[in-house]
Order: structure tokens, then C-alpha cells, then sequence
């Protein structure tokens, strides 16, 4: 039933961005904007409901929460890039979200150097 609703929040969204576009160009972005964070917050208690279990398994495996959290920051990061990127490309911004997706990529690489290093030092630890 979930799905229902997004499809049809995001349907009733895009017939009103393509009716007001032609008046109301400003009020068409808003309008999507609006429905993006709609649906983001009905998807918002899935989220909390994967991060607990993803925490149960993390602590039943014996992974150090750190990586974890970093990871999960950084699926964060490329969801949260995505969806302005996304907004921007929508308001015809395409450079700007080229940006977003710029920056995002390199505040991913920059979280991503702990995890490499802890995998590359777990490697040479098994190498004689």
C-alpha cells in the first residue's frame, strides 16, 4: 500500500508541475519540491526501522560500529546528493546538480579513506 501513495503523490505532483509550468514556471519547482519531501518523509520510518536492524546485525557480527556509521553516512550522502541533484536538474540547473553530484562523490571518497585503510591493514595482516 506504501507504494500506492508515492505513486500517487508522485503522479498528482506531476500533473499539477506540468499544468502550473506553463503560468507559473517558479511555482512548478516548489510544487516538486514539495512532493519530494512528502514522499521522503513517508519513507522516513522504513529508514529508522532498516537502521535498527542493520545495527542488530552489525553488533551480532562483531563489526566495529564506526565503519558502520561511516558507511551508512555515506549512503546518506548519495541519496541526499541524488534527490538535489535531482531538484536542480528539475529546475533546469543541470550544471549546479553536476555539481552537488561533484562534491558528493568527493565527500564520499574522503569518509570512504578509514574503511580502505582498515581493509588494506586486515589484508596485510593475513599476508606472510
Amino acid at each position: 500500500m506504501d507504494v500506492l501513495q508515492i505513486v500517487a503523490i508522485g503522479l498528482i505532483a506531476t500533473v499539477l508541475v506540468v499544468v502550473v509550468k506553463s503560468e507559473r514556471p517558479e511555482l512548478a519547482v516548489l510544487l516538486s519540491v514539495a512532493a519530494g519531501v512528502i514522499i521522503f518523509l513517508l519513507v522516513l520510518g522504513k529508514i529508522s526501522s532498516i537502521m535498527d536492524i542493520i545495527k542488530e546485525l552489525t553488533a551480532k557480527a562483531g563489526i566495529n560500529m564506526v565503519y558502520m556509521g561511516t558507511i551508512l553516512k555515506i549512503i546518506g550522502i548519495a541519496y541526499i546528493a541524488e534527490f538535489g541533484a535531482q531538484i536542480c536538474r528539475d529546475a533546469g540547473e543541470g550544471a549546479v546538480a553536476s555539481k552537488i553530484e561533484f562534491a558528493a562523490k568527493i565527500l564520499i571518497m574522503v569518509l570512504a579513506v578509514p574503511i580502505v585503510v582498515a581493509v588494506l591493514t586486515t589484508l596485510l595482516k593475513l599476508v606472510p
